[in-house]
């Protein structure tokens, strides 16, 4: 592994991790909620009274994050080297992983985590593992 220097940016990097950290904690402190998007955005679609409120707020701010940093000067292009079929499976596959793992990423990876969540700890080493697994089997082994 190689680190391109010129594109490294640990300040930016460390800045934004802060940024989701403090937000994260706000969330649990504050309301007692876990920052998981899947759970987030899943309670959008089975409402509950007094429930609503709070997660189109925490949904427009992952919406509204880039434009603003967009605004910033900071370049928000992505660059996908997959079809849209393809990208669109992937969604589906992480939406069926995220019921199957009660949990996404986030809300294992960063709130889980860091609650020395026993569920937590395996499904993110879970998550790690299958990622590896998937670059490598995607890069080595079929050689795209």
């Amino acid at each position: 592994m190689t680190i391109d220097w010129n594109a490294f940016t640990p300040w930016s990097a460390l800045g934004g991790g802060l940024l989701i950290g403090i937000g994260v904690a706000m969330l649990l402190l504050v309301d007692g909620r876990i920052a998981g998007i899947s759970g987030v955005v899943g309670g959008l679609l089975r409402p509950r009274a007094g429930d609503v409120g709070w997660r189109i707020a925490f949904v427009a701010g992952l919406v509204v994050a880039p434009l603003v940093a967009a605004l910033a000067g900071q370049s928000m292009v992505p660059n996908i080297d997959a079809s849209f079929v393809i990208v669109a499976l992937a969604g589906v596959a992480v939406g069926i992983g995220t019921r199957y793992g009660a949990g996404c990423t986030s809300g294992h990876g960063i709130c889980g985590v860091a609650r020395l969540s026993p569920r937590s700890l395996v499904a993110t080493a879970t998550f790690m593992a299958a990622g590896f697994a998937t670059v490598f089997i995607v890069r080595h082994v079929l050689g795209a």
